[in-house]
């Protein structure tokens, strides 16, 4: 029988990127971008690239649909919950604490990206909540490199 941690250090299969989003300057909407580099402080062009464990913040796809129904809308889009890039095909909690390869990046996934009060302003009254615990993880940059739409992401 395994063991828990050897079921946590793995994951079920890779994923891939389906959005990448800049913030250029805090409270300024997002701008989305087909490719990016990423640096030793994050996204290039982005506010928050300044290095640390919140260096890059990451969201699943698969997230969007729920948070809409929490909300009673029919879809929202990447550029209203202002994460740098949404993943498709694999839990981004699986991350937590590993590095993995995305693009010719290697990253290491740090915490949970809690929302912020900017939801309430973004989604009205609720938004926060409808965020909260589908936000998504925090990455640190481990080496530098080149990502785009449709890169498979790679647990290491």
């Amino acid at each position: 029988m395994e063991t828990i941690s050897s079921l946590i250090s793995r994951n079920a299969n890779s994923g891939v990127i389906k959005w990448i989003g800049i913030r250029p300057k805090r409270r300024e909407p997002l701008i989305e971008l087909d490719k990016a580099h990423i640096n030793q402080g994050g996204l290039e062009g982005d506010h928050y690239a300044s290095g640390g464990k919140r260096s890059i913040s990451l969201i699943q796809d698969e997230h969007l649909p729920v948070i809409a129904s929490l909300l009673g809308v029919d879809s929202i889009s990447p550029l209203q919950l202002r994460r740098n890039i949404v993943v498709r095909g694999l839990n981004l909690l699986g991350l937590r604490k590993r590095q993995f390869k995305i693009g010719s990046a290697i990253l290491e996934g740090t915490g949970l990206c809690a929302p912020c009060s900017r939801m309430e302003e973004i989604f009205g009254l609720g938004g926060y909540a409808a965020v909260r615990g589908h936000g998504g993880i925090t990455a640190k940059i481990i080496q530098s490199g080149n990502i785009k739409i449709e890169d498979e992401i790679i647990p290491l």
